[in-house]
């Protein structure tokens, strides 16, 4: 038989959504998921049927989206970021089976992609050699708003009492709020590839050529123009771009840092919270402190993320030494949260992983 209970109104933590619910709901509803599902076995299909669904459709979306926010000159992507979120707390408060959780997963996908057109869209309005500071900046400000929804969250579910479906429609109102904020963004007027400024009043050199073709060379025929066409277009830019700054030691290895410890902060983020969960199983609000963890997790991110923009060190010299002993750290933070039964331990290792990675995140970017 199956059991037909209230659906969880948030399964899985959500990283930096700007919402006073994402941490704190996982402990409670991981022992409720039973629509659809038996009563014996509630969490084994949250963390093997919905919650991995994030990661493959991440994977799908992230390009289209990457490609998109340049072209679009990334406002447009922002809107689609803010529906994107507003998506994912409509599923979640009014979704009534695991289906629902899936799509849930699929339009948070969407949001995490659409993050770079964050970063992106400050970097357009400032000089690249303020890149540094600003990614700081931008950075610190995303953690101390992650920040503030822990520590409201925490508080009002230990001290108001308040339920766990209440605090998902405060977020759901917040993040309609910050979609409106979106719609007022101004939109720039130049990005990295797609809307560069180009020479003679906007017309691209195979244009120009086009245009008025050298008297000494004759003009091309329809495959030359074509050959001509596809070497001069903005993607086969991009690509040599990439293959060009694919020789570069110093952006090899961040871009492999990036790539390799992103995919294992998220892992980490996104299913600690059912690890806690069986260290400290509690169907009790007040006995929760996943929502202070997080609170702490992010000053600690904010701080060392503020801290990155001043490092003025030597990073060809020691930007390996200085990867090489975060991760180490790192790796044994990991092994001490999986080997401990003391939730508090677990805890502490968690703050600590996260103000790791994000020391590095605004160099890397």
């Amino acid at each position: 038989m199956v059991a037909r209970q209230p659906l969880p109104q948030k399964v899985v933590s959500r990283d930096g959504c700007g919402s006073v619910g994402p941490c704190l709901v996982t402990p409670v509803h991981l022992a409720e998921w039973s629509v659809f599902l038996t009563v014996a076995a509630p969490c084994p299909q949250v963390t093997n049927e919905v919650i991995p669904v994030l990661s493959y459709s991440y994977l799908v979306v992230l390009v289209p989206v990457f490609l998109l926010t340049d072209y679009l000159r990334y406002k447009p992507v922002l809107v689609l970021q803010g529906l994107s979120y507003v998506s994912v707390w409509l599923l979640l408060l009014l979704g009534h089976s695991v289906l629902h959780m899936q799509l849930m997963e699929v339009c948070y996908s969407v949001t995490m992609a659409a993050r770079i057109a964050y970063s992106s869209y400050i970097f357009s309005l400032v000089h690249p050699a303020r890149y540094q500071r600003m990614a700081s900046y931008s950075r610190t400000a995303v953690l101390l708003g992650v920040f503030t929804s822990s520590v409201l969250g925490q508080l009002l579910v230990t001290v108001g009492r308040m339920s766990f479906s209440m605090l998902n429609y405060i977020s759901l109102a917040f993040l309609n709020f910050s979609l409106v904020l979106a719609l007022f963004l101004r939109r720039p007027k130049r990005s990295l590839f797609f809307n560069r400024s180009a020479p003679a009043r906007g017309a691209s050199p195979s244009e120009l050529d086009q245009m008025h073709p050298a008297p000494d060379q004759p003009v091309r025929g329809k495959l030359g123009r074509a050959l001509g066409a596809c070497r001069d277009s903005f993607l086969a830019h991009m690509l040599w771009e990439l293959v060009g700054s694919a020789r570069r030691p110093q952006l090899r290895l961040w871009s492999l840092w990036w790539v390799s410890n992103s995919a294992g902060y998220y892992l980490i983020v996104y299913y600690v919270h059912v690890l806690w969960n069986e260290v400290c199983p509690t169907a009790s609000s007040t006995q929760v402190y996943n929502g202070a963890a997080d609170a702490a997790s992010t000053l600690l991110g904010a701080i060392t993320s503020f801290a990155a923009g001043f490092v003025n060190i030597r990073w060809a010299l020691w930007s390996k030494v200085v990867i090489a002993s975060i991760l180490a750290v790192q790796a044994g933070l990991v092994f001490l949260m999986t080997s401990t039964q003391d939730i508090w331990l677990c805890y502490a290792a968690f703050v600590l992983f996260r103000g790791a990675y994000q020391f590095l995140v605004p160099i890397a970017t």
